[in-house]
């Protein structure tokens, strides 16, 4: 068919009247237009000491016993060309755009010298000035001096926001190649006794004890300290020398000066720098923000515009410039002191827009400036990363270690010309923008610490104000700690990967996000296991187990109990009672079936090996030879199965006992001689209460079958005189009429009966009275001693009553047998006879 033609089966018709057919699906697009799967984890293992750490982004850190194939050697140093390379990552990278003159290092010879001289004799030095004093500057050019001095050069170190462990560590990565390894403390101490170099570290906020600690570690290097005066002094035993930088007389101001702005000054700017110099007292940074004061206005007065002479900032133009659209020929004014004294909002206002949003995120990150390279994406300007090199330029940012921070007092300045009024905004974006910088997969873990203390401010700025997210959305303090805390672990910055873990726990205890709060406390735990706190890594792992059970975690569970049995075994603690423990693993897969090891603590109590074994887990207090241990002595497994086999049998048997109860119950009615079940039209005779025989009479046989008529009682009382006992005259059955026993076969109190079932000799539809065989009828007695010859005179009293004839088939009950006092009277009343063949006039008296 023609390609370009389609045919009907091409529209799901075949032509034919067949059913359309399926096309089939077009796979080749599918990678194109569909979503992307999702980037794996960045997972990575490093040895620290004598534990094997994998950083897991996902479920959490795990950590294990290293082993010895796995340990790495003796760490080697660098060469000359790899520490040339380390030493130009340290420094802060050069602002794009047109390169300004360097400035000249006026009026510090004698410091220079100095310095020089006491490094070359071995000695550590204290540079101390206040900010801004051209500090740094000096630091860089006695490091230039003393190139050659030691055997492994110059080593360049930034002490902001480093304690003194970071700086041991961070002068063993700068000697020694040492990837993904991080030497224990005893291992470190010994590479650092190898290295002689000269350690210039600048920004320094530590002193005393912890500077002690680090001199004693490095006892061939000499170091050169810069730190301002507020920072805490070094020891009197430490032996560091200190060197005071003052500020710059006033002829090496206005050199300054002029240098700053490229011409000489005139008399009015002279005067207007002299009055600067007094109120600075003598600051060079102030000099520099001078200049750029007086470069702005030289462009204002020409009357051109504010644009780059190459044209890169084209949107900064005169109308622009808050208060300053002069025109050409126009007039500007010099700055006020108080202008020059804090010149920074002046600055900021005649630079481009760029540089002022650069600005903006600066002091919404509490001073930090982002990298030139993620400023075109924060501000949303492709040429944004030239803003740096106009804030350079006018003194307003100053390097700090391998970045740039805002000068000082740029920050306050700022903060009150309105520049932090947007600053939660601020931050929220470029957090955002850093959550997803540093869970990229190209970017490495070493860039991620790079950009360490600016990561690290937005999460300062935020946690305070983390509120719960939406439904649909995430907390952007989590997402950014979460992102940038194991890329910290694996770039060996530990000491921001522990801000960020406790920034990172505490936004999601604020934002309700117990999952999160759980992976925090976990890697704590990691950490604080990794440089040694037992007790803290127990606290946090114990915490993290707690949560992650609660949300039925199992992975991270077991992640967890895996390295709180390894605190466990580094403290010689065992865990306790109730405590989960590694064996315990219910998520298990099944390709890796695992046993629990014997002596991996429990949450039951352990098991008491047999006597015969040579294992012996717990030690109970000495038996007496020859006396077995008591049973109450046994516990563990054992006795707990033994009680609950007892009462899962006491259980049952209860169980079965009710079960019969009911069975019986609810059988019980089906008897078929229940009186019950034979009530008929005719009333019936039943078995009085106060004796145990049926006191009725037997009524009279009608004609008709009538059975209202009353029964007439015999009159004859016997020898005894008393009618109705046993004595009295037997009369003799009529016809088919007989003596019945106790209905239904029912048995008197006083004696056994036996009885047949009720028989008739010709069916009828009522119901008759039962008749019991005369051969095995006997009259019940309740006692055998009482049954004595009718001869003798009864025992018991006369009833006080006389009988009385009733119209119901029942006679009147006897009083109740006395059983102490007299034997006890029983008497066989009759039924009404049913006779067959009697006549109806028939009238017997039965008793």
């Amino acid at each position: 068919m023609d390609p370009n033609t389609r045919g009907p089966e091409e529209h799901g018709h075949d032509g034919a009247g067949h059913a359309p057919r399926q096309r089939p699906p077009r796979e080749s697009l599918t990678s194109d237009f569909g979503q992307h799967a999702p980037a794996p984890a960045r997972t990575v293992q490093l040895v620290t000491g004598d534990f094997l750490l994998t950083v897991n982004p996902v479920d959490g850190s795990e950590i294990e016993a290293c082993p010895p194939a796995e340990r790495p050697g003796p760490p080697a140093k660098l060469t000359t060309a790899e520490r040339a390379e380390t030493e130009r990552a340290a420094r802060p990278p050069v602002p794009p755009g047109p390169a300004r003159p360097a400035l000249p290092l006026l009026a510090r010879q004698d410091e220079r010298e100095q310095l020089v001289r006491l490094l070359a004799r071995g000695r550590s030095v204290r540079l101390t000035g206040p900010a801004g004093s051209g500090r740094t500057r000096l630091l860089d050019t006695v490091a230039e001096d003393c190139a050659d001095l030691a055997p492994d050069g110059v080593v360049r170190l930034s002490g902001h926001h480093r304690t003194a462990d970071d700086v041991l560590y961070d002068l063993f990565y700068a000697v020694h190649n040492a990837p993904l390894h991080r030497p224990e403390r005893d291992q470190l101490l010994a590479c650092l006794r190898g290295i002689g170099a000269v350690v210039v570290l600048d920004d320094l906020e530590f002193g005393g004890a912890a500077l002690d600690e680090l001199l004693e570690a490095t006892p061939e290097c000499a170091f050169l300290l810069g730190a301002t005066p507020d920072v805490p002094a070094p020891s009197a035993g430490s032996g560091v020398e200190e060197v005071v930088l003052p500020g710059l007389d006033r002829a090496a101001g206005l050199d300054l000066l002029e240098h700053a702005v490229g011409r000489r000054l005139t008399e009015e700017e002279a005067n207007w720098a002299g009055d600067l110099w007094f109120e600075s007292e003598g600051l060079p940074l102030r000099f520099v923000q001078a200049g750029a004061l007086l470069r702005q206005r030289d462009r204002l007065r020409a009357g051109t515009s504010a644009v780059d002479e190459f044209g890169v900032f084209e949107d900064a133009r005169p109308d622009d410039v808050v208060g300053y659209g002069a025109a050409e020929g126009d007039e500007v004014p010099l700055p006020s002191l108080g202008e020059a004294a804090a010149p920074a909002p002046l600055l900021a206002s005649r630079l481009s827009a760029s540089a002022r949003d650069t600005l903006r995120f600066a002091v919404a990150l509490g001073g930090e400036v982002p990298h030139q390279a993620h400023l075109p994406a924060l501000v949303g300007d492709t040429h944004a990363d030239a803003a740096l090199g106009e804030l350079a330029g006018c003194g307003l940012v100053s390097p700090v270690g391998s970045r740039y921070r805002l000068a000082a007092g740029v920050l306050t300045q700022l903060e009150a010309a309105g520049y932090a009024d947007d600053a939660q905004d601020r931050a929220r974006s470029a957090a955002r923008h850093y959550a997803w910088w540093a869970g990229h997969p190209s970017v490495t873990p070493e860039r991620v610490c790079a950009e360490a203390d600016t990561l690290l401010a937005a999460l300062t700025a935020l946690v305070p104000a983390t509120t719960p997210p939406a439904e649909d959305e995430e907390s952007t303090a989590v997402l950014l700690a979460r992102t940038a805390a194991p890329a910290f672990a694996a770039g060996l910055h530990w000491s921001a990967w522990e801000r960020a873990l406790r920034a990172g726990a505490e936004a999601a205890r604020l934002a309700g996000d117990v999952g999160e709060q759980a992976y925090f406390h976990h890697e704590l735990g990691i950490l604080a296991l990794c440089r040694g706190q037992l007790d803290r890594a127990r606290a946090e792992l114990e915490a993290s187990i707690g949560l992650r059970g609660a949300l039925a975690d199992k992975r991270g569970t077991v992640a967890g109990r895996r390295a709180l049995a390894l605190v466990a075994d580094r403290s010689g603690m065992p865990l306790a009672l109730g405590t989960p423990a590694e064996e315990e693993l219910f998520d298990t897969r099944h390709e890796e079936p695992a046993s629990p090891p014997r002596g991996a603590p429990t949450a039951f109590p352990e098991l008491q090996p047999p006597a015969d074994t040579g294992l012996v887990t717990h030690r109970a207090a000495p038996v007496p030879p020859g006396k077995a241990p008591s049973r109450k002595a046994r516990g563990g497994l054992k006795g707990m199965a033994r009680r609950n086999l007892v009462g899962a049998g006491a259980g049952a048997l209860l169980v079965a006992v009710l079960g019969t109860v009911v069975t019986l119950g609810a059988t019980s009615d089906n008897d078929a001689g229940t009186p019950s079940d034979h009530v008929g039209p005719n009333p019936s005779a039943s078995q009085g209460l106060d004796d145990g025989s049926l006191g009725a009479d037997r009524p009279a046989k009608n004609g008709g079958g009538d059975t209202g008529a009353a029964a007439v009682r015999p009159t004859d009382p016997g020898p005894d005189g008393t009618p109705g006992t046993s004595d009295d005259p037997t009369p003799t059955a009529t016809g088919s009429a007989a003596p019945s026993g106790t209905p239904s076969g029912s048995q008197d109190p006083s004696g056994p009966a036996t009885s047949k079932p009720p028989t008739s000799p010709k069916p009828s539809s009522t119901s008759k009275p039962p008749t019991s065989d005369p051969s095995t009828s006997k009259p019940p007695t309740s006692d055998p001693s009482t049954s004595a010859p009718t001869s003798q005179p009864p025992t018991s009293e006369p009833p006080s009553s006389t009988p009385s004839t009733s119209n119901s088939a029942s006679g009147p009950a006897s009083s109740a047998p006395v059983a102490s006092s007299a034997p006890a009277q029983t008497s066989s009343s009759a039924s009404a006879p049913v006779s067959g063949g009697g006549s109806p006039g028939t009238s017997d008296q039965v008793i």
